[in-house]
């Protein structure tokens, strides 16, 4: 029974540290290229009719509103899935403890991957050009390429962060069986 509590509140816990990853990682990605959300993301959310570019008096709070919107769902499957291979664990405590780890490993490499996708649009997309449509009036084409592939590669890492949170979570699994068998051996 503790354990399935667990999982229900590593699931919340992952839905919020979804939200906040993505607040964070919007706030970067708006310094960025503002026009990402001025001229596509504000209207992709539904926060402006299309028309004119989206201005906002307090911009940088939208662009959170954006960021958690777009990614707490991603705490879903992300908490789900570490959340029940974390039931292999010997107790709650434990399930506990290595799931957060896993979890904290999955933003990690979301983020790298993030990065790389940031390098790989400013290096070579905006050179070799997309075929995403793009806003008419794009003053500043390269970093809005740049930071669209970021958001892209971030989803990426985040099944590539699942899989490594996975194999993170397996192994400690692993070593507290190896560990429990030398103590069984020795007794």
């Amino acid at each position: 029974m503790k354990k399935l509590l667990i999982l229900f509140l590593i699931i919340a816990i992952a839905l919020v540290i979804g939200g906040i990853y993505g607040i964070i990682h919007d706030q970067l990605t708006y310094t960025i290229s503002p026009e990402y959300y001025t001229k596509f993301k504000f209207y992709q959310f539904g926060l402006m009719d299309l028309g004119n570019e989206a201005i906002f008096p307090y911009p940088r709070l939208v662009v959170a509103v954006v960021g958690f919107l777009a990614t707490w769902w991603m705490g879903l499957p992300i908490g789900l899935i570490l959340g029940l291979v974390g039931l292999a664990h010997k107790d709650n405590t434990q399930m506990y403890r290595i799931t957060m780890k896993a979890i904290v490993a999955t933003v990690i490499v979301a983020f790298i991957t993030g990065l790389i996708g940031l390098a790989y649009g400013k290096l070579y997309l905006a050179d070799s050009g997309v075929n995403w449509l793009l806003p008419d009036n794009l003053i500043d084409k390269r970093n809005f390429i740049a930071v669209g592939s970021m958001h892209n590669f971030s989803y990426l890492g985040g099944l590539t962060g699942l899989i490594v949170g996975s194999i993170y979570s397996f192994r400690q699994k692993k070593i507290d069986n190896e560990i429990k068998s030398k103590q069984n051996a020795s007794c």
